[in-house]
């Protein structure tokens, strides 16, 4: 058996008022978080402020902070990578991160997503939600509550 091929992507559970912002994307036909492919040469961190500012029109702050050792930069960590199956033989290597909101205005982009909602924690736990969004979402607005 062949080895998938595989790209790294970065996305962010985007928190504003203990909800956190899904999409219901029109190719996956299911609630997800903003995110998308990291470009070449572009910093994880920064690939996903991008994602989130591309398909949603809202200016977002990642949650962690950055430090530098010396001439060394330790970016923002993700919060946990996943390895999730897209299609047949192609995988993300998914960089998830935790945000809030701290300026825009929510307009999605209608290419890729035909609705935008905020969930609170529990309609998290609504039927249709995958385990690792709701998972997810429920550890970002925890995680965002305490900053």
């Amino acid at each position: 058996m062949s080895t998938p091929s595989r790209h790294f992507a970065a996305t962010t559970f985007v928190v504003w008022q203990h909800r956190t912002l899904l999409l219901w994307h029109r190719k996956s036909r299911a609630w997800l978080p903003p995110g998308g492919h990291i470009e070449p040469s572009e910093l994880p961190d920064a690939a996903a402020v991008r994602e989130v500012a591309e398909e949603t029109g809202l200016h977002v702050e990642l949650l962690g902070a950055t430090q530098d050792w010396g001439t060394v930069k330790v970016l923002r960590p993700p919060v946990c990578i996943l390895l999730e199956s897209i299609r047949p033989q192609h995988e993300h290597i998914d960089l998830i991160y935790f945000a809030r909101v701290v300026g825009g205005r929510l307009r999605f982009d209608r290419d890729e997503a035909e609705d935008a909602r905020w969930f609170d924690a529990e309609a998290l736990a609504a039927p249709g939600i995958a385990p690792d969004i709701r998972i997810l979402g429920q550890r970002a607005i925890a995680a965002a509550a305490l900053v």
